[in-house]
Order: C-alpha cells, then sequence, then structure tokens
C-alpha cells in the first residue's frame, strides 16, 4: 500500500514521459476524463469563473492537454451558452481537433499555443479575464511553482486552479483506481499526483503579495484542492 508523506513530493509521472501516439498513453488520457469527472473539477471551477465572465471573455488554460477539461467547462450549466475566447496551452500538441470541434459546437473559439507555460507567460504581454490550471499545479517545484504564479498574476484579475488534494482518503483513492478499468499509467500517475499535491495554504504561500488580491485555498469535494485569486 502507498503511504504518504507529510510534505510534497514530485515525481516523474509515466505520461509526461511516453510518445503522444503511444496505445498506453491513449488510454491514460482516457482514464482522466474519468477521473477528472470522479473529482467534479470542471464545475469546482465553473463555479468559480461564471460570476466573472461575461460573453467574449479572454481565458487560457495551462497545462492545457488535448482540451478536454474545456470542453468540460463549456458543456457546464454555469458557462453554458456564453461565447468564451479560450487559449490552449501545452507543450505537446493537440492530438486532434477533437476539442477545438467541440468548443466551437458550444459557441468557444479556441487556438492552441504549443508551449511550456512559464515560457508562454513570460512572452505574454495582454491580459486574461482568467487564467485556469487543472491537475497541472502539482507537477511543479516551489520555485517553478512560484515563478509561473508571479506571472500570472500580471496577465490576469481571476486565478483558478484545482489540484489533487494530498491526504490519506486520497491516496486510497487513487490506489482503487484499477477496480474501475484504469491502465498502469494511469494507477501510478495517480499516486504520483496526490503526493505532490496541496493542502492548506500551500499555493497561497507562493502567490505574489500585495496589489489587493483576495485568496481562497480549501478542499474540495473528498479529492481536490481548490485554489482561487482575484483583483477587483
Amino acid at each position: 500500500m502507498a503511504t504518504l508523506a507529510r510534505a510534497r513530493r514530485v515525481e516523474p509521472e509515466w505520461l509526461d514521459e511516453l510518445p503522444a501516439e503511444d496505445p498506453r498513453a491513449r488510454r491514460a488520457r482516457r482514464d482522466l476524463r474519468l477521473v477528472n469527472a470522479i473529482m467534479g473539477n470542471a464545475c469546482i471551477v465553473a463555479g468559480e469563473l461564471a460570476p466573472a465572465l461575461r460573453a467574449g471573455a479572454r481565458i487560457a488554460e495551462i497545462g492545457a492537454g488535448e482540451g478536454d477539461f474545456l470542453v468540460a467547462l463549456a458543456r457546464s450549466r454555469r458557462l453554458r451558452g456564453r461565447r468564451i475566447r479560450a487559449t490552449l496551452v501545452d507543450r505537446q500538441p493537440g492530438e486532434s481537433g477533437a476539442a477545438g470541434k467541440a468548443l466551437a459546437a458550444l459557441g468557444w473559439e479556441a487556438a492552441r499555443a504549443q508551449c511550456d507555460a512559464i515560457a508562454w507567460l513570460e512572452a505574454q504581454g495582454e491580459e486574461y479575464d482568467a487564467i485556469v490550471a487543472n491537475l497541472f499545479l502539482h507537477h511543479l517545484e516551489p520555485a517553478a511553482l512560484a515563478r509561473l504564479l508571479a506571472l500570472a498574476a500580471r496577465r490576469t484579475r481571476l486565478f483558478v486552479a484545482c489540484e489533487p488534494r494530498r491526504s490519506a482518503f486520497a491516496l486510497a483513492g487513487a490506489s482503487l483506481l484499477g477496480a474501475l478499468g484504469c491502465n498502469d499509467v494511469t494507477r501510478h500517475d495517480a499516486v504520483v499526483s496526490v503526493r505532490a499535491g496541496f493542502r492548506d495554504r500551500e499555493i497561497a504561500a507562493l502567490w505574489p503579495p500585495g496589489a489587493g488580491w483576495t485568496i481562497e485555498e480549501r478542499a474540495r469535494g473528498p479529492f481536490s484542492h481548490a485554489f482561487v485569486a482575484r483583483r477587483p
């Protein structure tokens, strides 16, 4: 049985190292849709975005992967019907245009930026109405995470992240994903993700001080940890 360290422990995840076309990687990406549904992350993030985003708002997702999470946001009850302009930022190219087509069908405009998230934020000079991250921040060591958060704070007035919760209960849940048919990559990465996840105010401690930010950070549901930074 996997054990939980008291401090965050960032380790390589298998999905990040497999070629995109590898069958195990393809299966793991499908498994991630199930994991996100179980965690309820799209509902959590949509609830934070809905009061702030009007039609035509511009949002960016860092670490967007194939774009499945943005599609789930667009389909959520809180954001359905809004015409949002979205940028998907990820180091890997999208495997297909499925997410873009799904977003277009929901009235969203989507553009993809194939770039490291920190490099993309460093290069950007424009502001977004919101920047979101889903199951991405836990990949970063504290110094890199602090750098990313400082850059994001310059580019938006609303930053929302939903990450794994680092708890014994979440670790037990990750260890049981095989019972739901998830493959070896997903089972390994889920445990690694929980060990690298967050609790208490660990993300807030790395957010840049000042500038009138209102910070909320707490557990959401049994498996998720949410961070929200707002500026008037």
